[in-house]
């Protein structure tokens, strides 16, 4: 009688242990839920439209060390989490319209020639390429490495921006590689489509999770303009083969993508509103659609590194085919040597932003 009292005893106390069990999962569930419609609830509607399939692909456990992101009380747990599951993070109203506006203003100056920027990049769309443009900015598609004109290298030492930025790469932080994006208007060839690709593809610097870059929308953004759309958790891949998508309209210089990805993966379209700041891992696919308005699309971006990443060697790997074009149109527009690499060319464009020099 004894033993038959202990041993229901015993499983009235494992019944109670297996339901207290079960309450947990459940509300632990419930909680990696909560992280995804809170970071969601502050976006458009548009935008929440593409939750579904983000909230299948961040579902996952809390992680008992984080990966992607720095212990730096800066992001929230919700945050840091989200980054690290989806591999980036919007920010809503992050910088002001009348720094944006500055730099507008700066873009235009440099379009129209009114300001000369050493190391300067200027890009055309192909579609129109050889269409005479007076001088100003409906010329040019796309600025690089402004690193040397100080009004829109300010964009990269902005406070707020610096703030989050050490949440990725730590207290010594080099600004890589600067854009100023003018997508035009299509001209109805597609070319002003971005194909999807990875930003590693084109770094000659490691580690990739101590890279960030933080894009800026100039204005407001939508599929009607060519916003960007992410495909999340594709950070946590290796890097992937790309070159020149077979495109009929024709292509882009630099504008690489992807070779071979699962298009089953699901899309987020990013819609932001302008001073609206999305930061994501250079591992994440990406791209954006074509502009189908009549106006130019503009954003303002930076790669920032951690000082303490180191260059590499990318001859005999997937990249050799960006360094051989890279170095090719440095010799014909700058004479540089042939005898330079990829690595010589990043550490020659990168630039202090905070903290230490310690090896990029």
């Amino acid at each position: 009688s004894s033993d038959l009292t202990l041993f229901f005893g015993a499983v009235a106390i494992l019944a109670a242990v297996m339901q207290s069990l079960s309450l947990v999962r459940r509300s632990l569930g419930a909680a990696r839920l909560r992280v995804l419609l809170r970071h969601f609830s502050s976006l458009p509607p548009p935008h929440i439209t593409s939750v579904q399939t983000s909230v299948q692909t961040a579902a996952a456990k809390y992680p008992t060390k984080f990966r992607y992101t720095l212990d730096n009380n800066v992001l929230s747990p919700d945050q840091r989490l989200f980054y690290e599951e989806n591999g980036f993070l919007v920010l809503k109203h992050f910088v002001s319209g009348k720094d944006i506006e500055e730099f507008r203003s700066e873009f235009e100056r440099i379009c129209k020639k009114e300001v000369s920027v050493p190391g300067l990049l200027t890009l055309r769309d192909v579609a129109i390429l050889n269409t005479e443009f007076v001088p100003d900015q409906k010329a040019i598609t796309k600025i690089e490495y402004f690193q040397a004109n100080e009004v829109l290298f300010r964009y990269c030492t902005l406070p707020q921006i610096m703030k989050y930025v050490e949440c990725f790469t730590g207290p010594n932080v080099m600004a890589m590689h600067t854009m100023l994006i003018n997508k035009p208007p299509d001209a109805g060839k597609k070319t002003s489509r971005n194909p999807l690709h990875q930003d590693l593809h084109f770094f000659a610097f490691r580690p990739a999770d101590s890279i960030v870059c933080a894009w800026t929308a100039m204005q407001k953004m939508d599929r009607s303009n060519g916003c960007l759309v992410v495909l999340p958790g594709t950070h946590k891949n290796a890097l992937k083969e790309h070159d020149y998508p077979e495109w009929e309209g024709g292509k882009n210089i630099f504008y690489h993508g992807i070779r071979d990805y699962d298009v089953t993966l699901p899309r987020v379209h990013l819609v932001m509103d302008k001073g609206d700041t999305v930061f994501f891992h250079p591992l994440l696919i990406h791209g954006s659609g074509m502009n189908r308005t009549e106006g130019f699309r503009k954003a303002i971006s930076c790669h920032y590194a951690s000082a303490d990443c180191h260059y590499i060697d990318v001859k005999g790997t997937t990249q050799e085919n960006i360094e051989n074009e890279v170095l090719e149109i440095a010799k014909k527009r700058y004479g540089v040597d042939s005898e330079i690499s990829l690595k010589d060319l990043w550490a020659f464009k990168a630039r202090l932003v905070k903290g230490k020099r310690t090896h990029l």
